[in-house]
């Protein structure tokens, strides 16, 4: 079996690049190990909490004990199944800022800059304003991607929209339009009431051409001859079977599942390739490493009316809303819940934004556990940039081995003062008036939790990751020794073969992953392509006193 093209993960970028290959006519084989996505688990949008807990659809990783978080082993799930992570996320949808691409230009991802992604985020667009605001002329309208906002009914949405004013922060109308600063409305990749994956958006398209198929099976090994990648080994149940790349194999596997598939190839750092027995094909110290994520905390607050989605948390109410969605895929069902946000400031001197909310009226997490007592409210809340770097290193040479993965997160002094911040601003927003009505007291952290040792306890035993693994095949200019890849997002030392996904962020961007994943995969097919779009010259909003206030 062979292709122009193979894609090894039909996750957000394979399904991006699937779609823009095959629709320039390049025959194009799509590697997956996940099953089928069809089932109301991934499609109903606020049944987000299962998929990600279910082994059928989650690789089910876990860290290594971290040090600084209690020697906790935290979740890191990945999406194995049609449409990757895109099939069981918390459907969130943001670009990052425009400052987080330029850094990328000017740390060695040369034509990366935002004015170059920009386009690329326009075309992968088909945004639906519904009224809320918003510049059309920063978004697409005619893109595989449907971007859709909640309807905000419940009375807490808004509440914390008008607190962050209240509080003195920015109001924007539209996050991942001109000015990402500020309280409103959150986006989700929700249409018609179903999850919008990178599945339903580009891999079902794609798979209706002729020159487009999906195999399914296990990627064990790139094959590389002479220097150059020429196709795929993978396991079928037992049955070995290699797929041959006419022209190039591209990896888009995940943040840990691609560093994997290089080491086990021969494609890493030299001495750890050597610890198990893997001959050496080329010598890149930088797989695996600078691995990044987001830590977030829930801070959550008892409400004083039962206007929460808690009296939607018993078995009948559940069937009755699932029964709703999946006649008419109406209702609270068509929602992931997530429809208020804010990004803003932690310091005077912060150029745009470190911290980021996600505003849901209800006190749960993501496995699904629901607070004790009853009807609350949370919101979601950590640092953007973190300083900390961990690392995803092999456990084993058997491809079926889970690979050790190592965040090391709150090993930088900085994210302890970062995190407390975040507590102590988010306790401001709280007490405005605008919460006056709903709220009763705070569940967690706890109103005796106030000095820096009490709050960095709390941190220890109840950070959580956001899921946004990104960085451990760093994109960067070819004499960085630690660059996996180069600015056309090729992997140095090896012919004919490329990384597309989270893993080439040189720094992980503000916000959710899952918008920019999937802008790699369509920038780097224009790449392949050997085209590209031309830059954007709009200018994105700063505020004019960054320097010298907070907000």
């Amino acid at each position: 079996m062979e292709a122009d093209f193979v894609i090894v993960g039909a996750g957000s970028a394979g399904c991006a690049l699937a779609y823009r290959l095959s629709e320039a006519g390049s025959s194009v084989i799509v590697i997956e190990y996940g099953g089928s996505d069809i089932g109301p688990f991934i499609q109903m949008p606020a049944a987000l909490s299962y998929p990600m807990n279910m082994p059928l659809y989650d690789w089910g990783y876990r860290t290594e004990p971290e040090p600084n978080l209690n020697g906790r082993r935290l979740a890191c799930p990945r999406g194995k199944v049609i449409g990757g992570s895109s099939s069981i996320n918390g459907m969130v949808y943001v670009r990052g800022h425009a400052c987080d691409f330029d850094h990328w230009a000017e740390s060695g991802a040369t034509g990366w800059s935002y004015a170059d992604v920009l386009p690329y985020f326009m075309r992968m667009e088909s945004w639906h304003d519904s009224g809320h605001g918003g510049d059309p002329t920063w978004r697409g309208s005619n893109g595989p991607l449907h971007v859709t906002r909640g309807p905000r009914t419940n009375p807490l949405f808004h509440a914390f929209v008008e607190a962050g004013r209240q509080a003195g922060y920015e109001v924007t109308a539209d996050y991942n339009g001109e000015k990402q600063e500020g309280f409103g409305p959150m986006e989700q990749t929700v249409w018609k009431g179903r999850r919008w994956s990178a599945a339903n958006a580009y891999l079902r398209p794609a798979l209706a051409r002729p020159n487009c198929d999906i195999v399914k099976g296990h990627a064990n090994r790139i094959v590389i001859t002479d220097g150059r990648a020429t196709g795929v080994e993978l396991d079928q149940g037992g049955k070995p079977m290699t797929i041959t790349a006419r022209r190039e194999v591209i990896i888009a596997a995940s943040a840990i599942n691609s560093p994997k598939l290089l080491m086990l190839s021969g494609i890493g750092p030299a001495g750890h390739l050597a610890e198990h027995g893997i001959d050496l094909i080329a010598d890149r110290p930088g797989v695996g490493k600078n691995l990044q994520d987001h830590l977030e905390l829930y801070i959550q607050m008892a409400a004083s009316q039962p206007i929460t989605l808690y009296r939607y948390w018993t078995l009948f109410w559940k069937s009755v809303l699932g029964a709703r969605w999946l006649f008419t895929k109406t209702g609270l069902g068509s929602s992931n819940q997530f429809e208020s946000a804010a990004f803003i400031r932690s310091a005077a001197g912060v150029k745009y934004p470190d911290i980021q909310y996600h505003f849901l009226p209800m006190a749960v997490r993501y496995d699904g556990q629901a607070a004790a007592e009853g009807h609350g409210f949370q919101a979601h809340t950590g640092p953007m940039r973190s300083k900390s770097r961990g690392a995803v290193t092999l456990a084993s040479a058997d491809p079926m081995a889970a690979p050790e993965i190592m965040f090391n997160y709150m090993s930088h002094e900085d994210d302890w003062s970062d995190f407390r911040t975040c507590i102590r601003l988010t306790r401001e927003i709280f007490a405005q008036d605008a919460f006056k009505p709903y709220a009763k007291h705070e569940i967690q952290p706890g109103a005796e939790a106030r000095t820096d040792d009490e709050l960095d306890a709390f941190i220890r035993e109840e950070a959580e990751s956001a899921y946004h693994p990104c960085g451990t095949c760093k994109m960067g200019a070819a004499d960085d020794p630690m660059a996996v890849v180069d600015p056309e997002c090729r992997v140095i030392g090896v012919d004919g073969l490329r990384v597309a996904d989270s893993s080439i962020f040189p720094r992980i961007t503000n916000g959710n992953l899952n918008g920019p994943s999937i802008m790699t995969g369509e920038k780097a097919a224009d790449h392949i392509l050997g085209k590209s779009l031309p830059p954007s010259n709009v200018q994105p909003w700063l505020h004019p006193d960054w320097q010298t206030n907070q907000r």
